[in-house]
């Protein structure tokens, strides 16, 4: 409600006291009122006096005819009847021909019948059409004070006399009924029933203010009167509404709704208390569906579909109480009236009138008021006062229009104020008006009158103003107009569209459709128009492509159109009706052309009308006279996704791909990181023909493929053809291939076909595009039928296949092997097995060979495999067919054992048993050829060769058995230990004393308990190493160590295989006790000679003790250091060093430096070969800084030393060297070769020297010499390069993938590229695996010790 604005109000207009009023029918232009001071006075909607009627006597009646034309008012003086005219103005006076006094009076609902009673029962009906009066005398006995027309002119009356009558039109009595009081509010209505009736079959009425009384005329008989609880008072008034329910108010301020269904008669559907001390009246409006009562000083709305919300609240604070109340018939105004005799008038609804142009908005505020405002820029509304109601309204840039009838007002408008620039009439009832900047289009009965806005000059009368249709189009019927910037736009009833160019003054564009149009909204430039034809289709029309387009799933009853004012959203409009707004998108760039698109619906609230579209916020205009917002369904999202839950986040981004808002769901995209949405938005992205976002979305999902596949149609400039290709590309084959066809490369369309291995499509289309093509597509057809199992089908295709044409020699051997093989498989086995021979195709037979099998056609396969050389196929069938020359033939070529063995068997049966054997050995059945050969060949020799390859235990037992029968122990013992007959052969080498040859027998392969009786058998014979080695195996590890320390001791050459199986049983026994008795001997602490200190680091890793191993493994490597096996001391060090760091331990710093030393030797040696002298120098110059640790070499390392440094440049360093071998003690010892070169060095010296190159520290940065190993500045020391010996470089290290020492990755890549190893392990460099290396501090940080 409007702010439940009061529009006027009637201060005691019949002087005080009681009041009572009637609106005018249908129109609810006219308020009747009247009271005790013998006047009726007239108001219109706006509360003025428009007429005064004096009366003889007081009102005792009035009521408006059933088109409001006239409004007849009795009173209780005067038998006349006074009749106003409201067309005319006039006061007529009817005479009723009755003499007593006028106490009723109705008028009918449905014809011109005016009912009259009196005080004494008697009745008159007037016919007004026929001016025919009938008189009743006696309807009644006493005073007529209630009564009602029904639909059908049955006339309901009731009397004092306390009875209800039915008559008809000519006053004829139909039914009587007695009643138990007296009655008031009569009514005639339907009441609900299963079947639902065509007429009012039910009265009711209020008898005694105690009970509702229903008489249905259908049966008479039974009527029904429903009672309520005393507490709710006596009833006030009732209405009928909807489908047979009544609405009752009661005066202790209650509200029940009842149905009159026979199934819920008597029971209260709801109840409520509306006001709190009085209930004086209640009325319902069918129009607004709303129901209102009025008590105390209160008004109380509510909504008929919820009774139990309270829609608005009206409280009159300038009045103690309310009497009764009335609705207007459209709903607008309610007139309530007070004990006092006052009359208030509210709007309860206002006309939905409104327009808008660009984002300005014009709409009804009041019924004498209009409100212009800017809903997106929120400038200061503006209200405009209007001298009439209007019923049309028009707004433009700077002007507004509004009026009603054939006369309009003109407006302008500035920032805040309007002003009245003039006012026309024109020659018809104006339909509509349109508004631009400087012109206005006028729409009165199919004509349009186009005109200035701001008046005729004269200057230029042709361009004025103009009338539509011409005087060439005479019979045209114009029924709908737009206006814009441009253009003026009309449609007519024959389904014509003209586009009149107001720049040019003339028509420039006309389109004429099937059917007659109805409405026409154009797209603010014009460009494009929405059209609702008769049928109740609507299209966009572009008259610059002149293309029609039909708008999916149009609204039935389509209210209006409204395209989008958001600027990148132009191709966004909506279209409405009474509940749903319908989103569309005109898709003009899309793969399927232009086309619309139905995105999305959003409910309308009740009563309201769109009048702006702005980035999908629709601007509402309500009965209210106020203006609300609604977001599309289509466009309601938050403006920050990272509020929404994935759900929502997936929803945002199908709305946002609905809309092509590919940027925003781009961003929705990057919030949900998933795969599957990007899919979604990249199959948008070709759907809309957005190549460079679809590529962007391509390379997002890391789909290499899609993206060198859409780059490659960038510079396709044929639309259909790459519409084709991109619908091929989402899988919407039929549609690309349209598109294909009617590109500028129809053979596409073949192509993908024949890609995608539809044939038959691809046969259809070749015999049009490509005919040539049809032999080869008919190939490949039949070989998928072959492949399905379709064997005629691919046999016809593979011999349409078939062509004469020179090279197709390929293509036509693949058709006839397709041939031989369907051949075959259809029963043509002669053609097939022809066809197979011919060709010179090993596959082919095979395959040939294969099918005949399958088919029990052995002899013919085996043919085909022979004659293919697939000798063991072949001979497999020949054995079957039991054709052993062939076999035999075959054999030769063949490795099958299974083939052999079968032959082998077939020999044996023969007594062939050499030939036998010699198969059963290819067949590898070694026990059946020891068998040949002991028993039948007699070659034993031959039979212990083939145990001693084959280890076969049957085997051995035969052979073990042959020789215990030749008392050949020896033999013997060793076959039953082959053959696991361990306890056998025990006893056999115990008694003939064969127990050392049973031990060498036994190996590593025997039981616990074996190992243990062999242990105990050697300690009876004091053989201390077998025994230790057995009770080792056995498990038994203190007497395993004791016996190998004591076979140690004594002198032998077992003394190194002692000590290790000790080693190996300390390590496996995990005893620290056992371990300190090994150590003790290995220190010389048992027998006073310490052993080699190789054993001391053997235990030691056998124990993973790796520090102590790590010591011990400095010592081995000085000692061999000293001895001058560098390379042995290298690989000692590298292994412990690779060992510490498996175990992540430390690395002590004298294994570092030791292994650095012999590194840099290995690096100079590594460098001299291949060339690169100076840094063969540089390594030696580190070497002989520390030639005191080389002492086996040390006069050719100083020598290597000088040569290096005297060929690298560096002559000071070769001279420091040169003199050092000078000295007494080591000149003797040069070379013969180099001596005279190196005392010419000494003799003439060369000073000169360049300083060493520096290069950052990996650590702090400072400049630090290459081969420097220790930063001066952030005293680290340097990790060095295993390639040059020169400390790393941040920015350029790599790791050996195998030994992980760290290397300068450029020099690294270099020794790769050459076909180097790794200078420290020696492993082969694989270029692509030596990547750059980040975290290399963490790794070398580790490995330096604490």
């Amino acid at each position: 409600m409007a702010s439940d604005k009061r529009v006027f109000s009637l201060e005691a207009p019949h002087g005080p006291g009681g009041v009572f009023f009637t609106w005018q029918k249908a129109s609810g232009g006219f308020l009747a009122t009247t009271g005790y001071n013998q006047v009726v006075n007239i108001y219109d909607r706006h509360g003025n006096l428009r007429e005064q009627i004096h009366l003889p006597g007081v009102c005792s009646g009035f009521g408006w005819d059933k088109d409001g034309a006239l409004l007849s008012i009795i009173n209780d003086r005067s038998p006349l009847v006074h009749v106003w005219d409201a067309n005319s103005g006039r006061v007529q006076h009817l005479d009723s021909g009755l003499r007593d006094t006028l106490t009723f009076l109705a008028w009918s609902r449905t014809a011109p019948l005016l009912a009259v009673g009196t005080a004494k029962g008697n009745l008159m009906i007037y016919n007004h059409q026929t001016s025919r009066r009938i008189p009743v005398v006696g309807k009644h006995s006493r005073k007529i004070q209630s009564g009602c027309w029904s639909s059908g002119n049955l006339l309901a009356l009731g009397g004092e006399d306390k009875i209800l009558t039915i008559s008809s039109s000519e006053g004829d009595t139909l039914r009587t009924s007695p009643l138990r009081g007296e009655p008031s509010d009569i009514q005639f209505s339907e009441m609900k029933q299963d079947e639902r009736a065509m007429t009012e079959n039910t009265v009711s009425l209020i008898v005694a203010k105690k009970t509702l009384f229903l008489y249905n005329l259908n049966d008479p008989e039974n009527p029904i009167e429903l009672a309520f609880q005393n507490r709710y008072g006596s009833i006030v008034a009732y209405k009928w509404y909807g489908d047979g329910y009544i609405l009752l108010g009661f005066s202790g301020g209650y509200f029940v709704v009842i149905s009159t269904h026979l199934k819920e008669i008597g029971q209260e559907l709801f109840q409520a208390k509306n006001h709190r001390d009085v209930l004086t009246d209640i009325a319902i409006s069918t129009t607004l569906s709303k129901a209102a009562s009025c008590g105390d000083n209160v008004i109380k709305i509510h909504e008929l579909a919820d009774l139990k919300e309270t829609f608005s609240v009206i409280t009159l604070d300038d009045e103690r109480g309310l009497e009764w109340l009335e609705w207007s018939d459209d709903g607008q105004l309610l007139a309530v009236a007070t004990p006092s005799g006052n009359i208030h008038v509210y709007l309860t609804k206002l006309p939905v009138l409104g327009g808008a142009h660009g984002t300005r908005v014009a709409y009804l505020t009041s019924l004498l008021e209009v409100t212009v405002a800017n809903i997106v820029e929120k400038e200061h509304p503006v209200t405009v006062s209007v001298d009439v109601e209007p019923n049309f309204l028009g707004v433009g840039p700077y002007h507004l229009m509004v009026g009603m009838n054939n006369r309009a007002w003109i407006y302008t408008l500035g920032e805040d104020t309007t002003m009245l620039l003039r006012d026309r009439e024109y020659l018809g009832t104006i339909s509509s008006v349109r508004v631009n900047t400087d012109y206005a289009s006028v729409l009165y009965e199919g004509k349009i009158q186009f005109h200035l806005l701001e008046g005729e000059t004269g200057e230029d009368e042709e361009r004025e103003s103009r009338l539509f249709p011409g005087n060439d189009q005479a019979e045209m019927h114009i029924t709908d107009h737009a206006l814009t910037a441009d253009f003026l736009i009309y449609a007519s009833d024959n389904g014509g569209i003209y586009f009149f160019f107001i720049e040019d003054w003339r028509i420039v564009s006309d389109y004429r459709h099937t059917s007659g149009i109805k409405n026409i909204y154009a797209e603010p430039s014009g460009r494009r128009l929405v059209l609702v034809d008769e049928k109740g289709e609507g299209y966009i029309y572009n008259p610059v492509a002149d293309d029609l387009l039909e708008i999916p799933e149009f609204p039935g009853s389509c209210k209006g159109c409204l395209w989008e004012n958001y600027p990148s959203d132009r191709h966004v409009f909506i279209l409405y009706d009474e509940k749903q707004l319908y989103t569309y998108i005109l898709h003009q760039e899309h793969i399927k052309g232009n086309h619309v698109e139905l995105v999305g619906m959003t409910k309308i609230p009740p009563s309201q009308v769109p009048l702006l579209l702005y980035n999908g916020e629709v601007t509402l205009q309500t009965a209210s006279g106020r203006t609300a917002p609604l977001i599309l369904s289509s466009h309601e999202m938050e403006a920050n996704i990272h509020d929404y839950s994935h759900e929502q986040l997936r929803t945002a981004l199908k709305k946002n791909i609905s809309l092509r808002r590919f940027k925003d769901a781009s961003a929705i995209c990057q919030v949900l990181n998933n795969k599957e949405d990007w899919v979604v938005l990249g199959k948008a992205c070709l759907w809309c023909i957005n190549l460079d976002l679809a590529i962007r979305v391509y390379r997002q999902l890391g789909d290499v493929g899609m993206v060198w596949s859409l780059q490659s149609l960038m510079d396709i400039e044929d639309p259909k053809l790459l519409s084709g290709h991109l619908a091929m590309y989402l899988g919407d084959f039929n549609t690309a291939q349209e598109l294909y066809l009617t590109s500028s490369t129809p053979v596409a369309a073949l192509e993908m076909r024949r890609d995608l291995l539809h044939w038959d499509q691809s046969l259809h289309l070749a015999k049009k595009l490509a005919p040539d093509q049809i032999p080869y597509i008919s190939r490949e057809y039949a070989q998928q039928l072959e492949f399905t199992g379709d064997y005629p089908g691919a046999l016809t295709h593979y011999e349409r296949g078939v062509v004469n044409t020179g090279g197709s020699e390929e293509h036509n051997a693949a058709c006839k092997a397709g041939i031989a093989r369907t051949a075959l498989r259809c029963g043509d086995i002669r053609r097939g097995v022809n066809i197979a021979a011919e060709m010179n195709s090993r596959m082919l037979k095979k395959e040939c060979a294969e099918i005949l099998e399958n088919k029990k056609q052995y002899a013919e396969a085996a043919v085909l495999y022979e004659s293919g050389n697939y000798h063991e196929k072949a001979a497999s069938l020949y054995i079957r067919l039991k054709n052993w020359t062939k076999v035999g033939q075959l054999l030769v070529n063949i490795n099958s054992p299974k083939m052999h063995l079968q032959y082998a068997k077939a020999k044996e049966a023969d007594g062939q048993y050499r030939e036998a054997a010699t198969y059963y050995e290819s067949a590898r059945d070694y026990e059946s050829v020891i068998r040949l050969l002991l028993h039948n060949l007699k070659s034993p020799e031959e039979a212990v060769r083939i145990v001693r390859e084959t280890k076969s235990v049957e085997g051995a037992k035969m052979v073990a058995r042959f020789f215990q029968k030749l008392n050949d122990y020896s033999s013997a013992i060793q076959f039953l230990v082959l053959s696991k007959c361990t306890d056998e052969a025990f006893q056999l080498a115990r008694t003939h004393g064969k127990m050392e040859l049973y031990a060498d027998i036994l190996g590593s392969d025997a039981t616990p308990e074996d190992y243990k009786s062999v242990a105990l058998h050697f300690d009876n014979e004091r053989n201390h190493f077998l025994a230790g080695k057995f009770h080792y195996l056995s498990g038994n590890y203190p007497k395993a160590v004791k016996h190998l320390i004591r076979a140690a001791q004594s002198s032998g050459s077992e003394d190194t295989e002692s000590i290790q199986l000790a080693i190996d049983v300390i390590a496996a026994a995990n005893d620290d006790g056992l371990t300190r008795q090994l150590i003790d001997f290995l220190m010389g602490e048992i027998d006073g000679i310490p052993k080699d200190a190789k054993f001391l680091f053997r235990l030691y890793m056998a124990k993973k003790q790796y520090k102590e191993a790590a010591k011990t493994a400095i010592i081995i490597a000085r000692e061999e250091q000293n001895s001058g096996n560098y390379r042995h001391a290298h690989d000692v060090l590298f292994g412990m060093y690779g060992e510490l760091r498996r175990q992540k331990l430390k690395i002590p710093a004298d294994m570092r430096s030791a292994l650095l030393l012999l590194h840099s030797y290995t690096l100079a040696r590594l460098h001299v070969r291949r060339g690169d002298h100076l840094k063969a120098a540089r390594m030696l110059i580190r070497v002989a800084n520390h030639i005191s640790k080389f002492p086996a070499h040390m006069v050719p390392i100083l020598t290597s030393t000088v040569i290096e440094c005297q060929r690298s440049g560096l002559k000071n360093s070769s001279f420091n060297f040169a003199a050092m071998l000078m000295r007494p003690e080591t000149r003797g010892q040069i070379d013969e070769k180099y001596k005279k070169k190196i005392e010419a060095i000494v003799r003439k010296p060369q000073r000169s020297e360049e300083d060493e190159p520096s290069s950052p520290c990996p650590y702090c940065s400072s400049p630090v010499e290459e081969t420097v190993l220790e930063c001066g500045q952030c005293q680290n020391t340097l990790p060095y390069c295993i390639a040059t010996g020169r400390h790393v470089l941040s920015d350029d290290i790599t790791f050996c993938p195998n030994c992980k020492f760290p290397a300068i990755r450029t020099e690294l890549l270099k020794m790769a590229e050459d076909g180097e190893e790794c200078p420290m392990c020696s492993a082969a460099l694989e270029s692509d695996k030596l990547e750059m290396a980040s975290n290399w501090k963490s790794i070398v940080d580790a490995e330096s010790e604490d």
